[in-house]
């Protein structure tokens, strides 16, 4: 794995020395360094990050082009402190960030939460996010309670999509072609992309675009054989089906953006997003006939189904020409079907056996900030409000009573929040805040900040970040029911609200070689995450066995990271390492464990521009090191203990080439995934002592795939 790595490396280091130098490059590259990335998550307005108080990530375009990243879980593969969780047989892709799930990390579209399988804006599944209309994502770890509200207790991914075009008609088809490992067919393995977007500027204020995308993923086999596969000489080998599910995804997207350039902006976009999954019984029955000695053979298959609508408006501009405002008023609703039919293998017959939503979500979300309420450059207050109405259904997919499974259950959440921005000093910013949240389940639960930045002489920056974010308890916690002969596990209404609180320092610094071809920048990171009142699932009863969602836990991480990044003329590279440890407390049954359990990632990123050629080559490397983890199980006395696991360390390595041509109209890129040919990762369970009492192995990646990406920008 390492030499494979360091010999990508050494050859686009070999390129980048035996590229020509000429003087319009280097002032091309100066000008391009020179360059301020601009924010919006968590700033009063638009601003550079170098001016911003929050230490934000942003990755660019040019990162997502390179990756030829379809969703957002292809950009966070790659990203410092973040794991992909995927759970292949439910065809889904979730996140870890700082070892806490996805429930943790508020995700956002334009400052907006995407309604998710448990509620707004967290547990999602981020292989759903499509990101064709993607300027940029920007990135906050740490709590955000003050400024996002509940839920943003590991931190923020802010989605922020385009909006504008510079011609006066664009029209953008592209194609992905992808192996899924070694399978691939124009129509029956590997995966099929397909997109266009029609962009039009009506005015010199207005321009609108609708966009179309179809997602079609034919699933891993690997050692299975498929939906016709039946073996009578060993009927019940497990061998039917995929390992990875099937699935076709369908998004349309339209927007209608309208600006005076003076005191108004507004805009409208509308999102229509279907999914459907199948997934296939491992065995079928051979529906043995004696009479007429033949075989009709059946399996019970499933289909998973969502459908997802979103509506977004929103204006901002000034108030008598001072007060500047941000409003934004989203509707989403969501349906998740599920149905389950009767396959016949031989004549290719379904009959439905069972059929219905199982998980909707109607929500109402509305934010307002204003800021800029007196001349002053030492201070600026922002005001603002949020509110969230969430209405829907939760359930298993156990057979029960319908009433119950389609019981519709409303949780409500509004806020209001203030902060100011100060500068006492020159090279001092300070931003205290504080947010109180009123929901019609829980009593009014605060959050607080006080976050900082300060110059040094000689341009060190250093910023703290302290902060708190409540978490509600989400519709599965609360409102889940799948009870039947085999199963209790329910949802508890009498939950509290669990509190996380973050203390986050960086400190870095941009070096400057005297001709200013040459960029380092360094960044330091040093965290501590406490999250108390933790929700779990634990054993309620044991005969019959019953579990319940309680409050029992408190979960503690710290750790630090090293970034760095190198631009030297066409040449850039970034080296990251991070180091945490994570510590659980569970109370239930008297048992109590504040050990830590440490992990270490290294991520890096190389790409070399040859201008003449239109080219750029890119290798972008991620290990995750050994992970240690715990969990909760049941002894021998059905009493909850808890246990150790450990995953394997393993590492993702992906390449591309991007070359354009026609005066950079038409785009091609070449590459391949998961070149370290990932699919399984080695588990193991710590019994008692330091005895190991089993292993086992975790998907996660279907193997080697290559792709190829063809997109076409007619601009008139």
């Amino acid at each position: 794995m390492i030499k494979r790595y360091f010999f990508l490396t050494t050859l686009l280091v070999f390129i980048q020395t035996k590229a020509q130098e000429i003087d319009s490059l280097r002032q091309d590259s100066l000008h391009y360094n020179s360059l301020k990335e601009v924010v919006l998550t968590g700033q009063y307005n638009r601003q550079s990050v170098d001016k911003s108080v929050f230490e934000v990530e942003v990755l660019s375009q040019k990162d997502i082009k390179m990756l030829a990243a379809n969703n957002l879980a292809d950009v966070l593969n790659q990203t410092l402190n973040m794991n992909i969780v995927p759970q292949a047989g439910e065809g889904r892709s979730g996140i870890k960030q700082f070892g806490f799930n996805s429930e943790y990390v508020k995700i956002l579209v334009d400052n907006v939460p995407i309604v998710g399988d448990e509620g707004f804006g967290n547990a999602i599944d981020i292989s759903q996010i499509n990101l064709d209309d993607i300027e940029q994502i920007e990135i906050i770890e740490g709590s955000m309670g003050v400024q996002y509200g509940a839920d943003a207790v590991t931190g923020v991914v802010n989605i922020i999509t385009k909006k504008s075009g510079k011609h006066d008609w664009q029209i953008t088809p592209f194609i992905q072609e992808e192996t899924i490992g070694n399978e691939y067919s124009f129509f029956d393995e590997g995966r099929h992309i397909q997109s266009i977007k029609i962009g039009h500027n009506f005015s010199d204020e207005l321009y609108g675009n609708i966009l179309y995308t179809r997602n079609d993923f034919q699933g891993f086999l690997n050692n299975k054989k498929g939906i016709s596969y039946y073996n009578r000489a060993r009927e019940n080998d497990s061998l039917r089906g995929y390992e990875w599910l099937p699935k076709e995804q369908n998004n349309i997207k339209a927007l209608l953006n309208f600006t005076d350039n003076k005191n108004f902006k507004a805009f409208y976009k509308f999102e229509y997003f279907t999914e459907e999954t199948n997934k296939y019984a491992n065995n079928a029955n051979s529906n043995y006939n004696p009479s007429t000695e033949t075989i009709n053979p059946t399996a019970n298959d499933e289909i998973f189904t969502s459908e997802r609508f979103y509506h977004h408006l929103n204006t901002s501009g000034k108030i008598n020409e001072k007060v500047n405002f941000n409003i934004s008023a989203a509707y989403q609703e969501q349906i998740k079907n599920y149905k389950r039919y009767s396959y016949r293998l031989k004549t290719e017959e379904k009959n439905t056996l069972e059929q219905y939503d199982y998980n909707t979500r109607k929500g109402f979300f509305s934010r307002g900030t204003f800021n800029n309420f007196f001349d002053s450059d030492k201070a600026n207050i922002e005001l603002g409000y949020e509110t969230t109405i969430d209405a829907g259904s939760a359930s298993g997919l156990a057979s029960q009573n319908i009433e119950q499974r389609t019981k519709s259950n409303q949780l409500n959440s509004y806020s209001f929040f203030a902060s100011s921005e100060l500068e006492p000093f020159k090279n001092l910013s300070i931003r205290p805040g504080a947010r109180v949240i009123f929901s019609s389940k829980f009593n009014p639960i605060m959050a607080l900040s006080l976050s900082g930045k300060y110059r040094f002489k000689n341009n060190y920056q250093l910023r703290a970040i302290v902060g708190s974010a409540p978490k509600i308890p989400n519709y599965e916690q609360l409102y889940f029911y799948l009870v039947d002969s085999n199963h209790n596990v329910q949802g508890n209404e009498n939950l509290n609200a669990e509190y996380g609180k973050s203390i986050f320092l960086h400190l870095k610094k941009n070096f400057w070689s005297k001709n200013y071809e040459l960029k380092f920048t360094p960044k330091l990171s040093l965290w501590f995450l406490d999250v108390k009142d933790k929700i779990d699932l634990i054993v309620i009863q044991n005969a019959p066995l019953a579990y319940q969602y309680n409050n029992i836990d408190l979960y503690r991480t710290w750790g630090t990271s090293l970034r760095n990044s190198i631009n030297y003329n066409q040449f850039t590279a970034t080296l990251g390492v991070g180091f945490s440890g994570q510590s659980k407390i569970l109370k239930s049954a008297g048992v109590y464990n504040d050990d830590y359990l440490y992990a270490f990632q290294i991520n890096s990123n190389l790409s070399y521009n040859i201008p003449k050629w239109n080219t750029t080559f890119s290798t972008y490397f991620k290990y995750n090191g050994p992970q240690q983890q715990f969990f909760n199980e049941l002894n021998d006395e059905r009493e909850t203990v808890v246990k150790r696991g450990k995953i394997e360390g393993y590492g993702w390595l992906n390449a591309s080439v991007r070359k354009t041509f026609f005066d950079t109209n038409f785009e091609v890129t070449l590459g391949a995934r998961n070149m370290l040919d990932i699919t399984q990762v080695n588990t193991s369970v710590i019994g008692g002592g330091t005895h190991e009492t089993s292993t086992g192995s975790q998907l996660f990646g279907y193997g080697r795939s290559y792709f190829i990406k063809l997109l076409y920008n007619l601009n008139f």
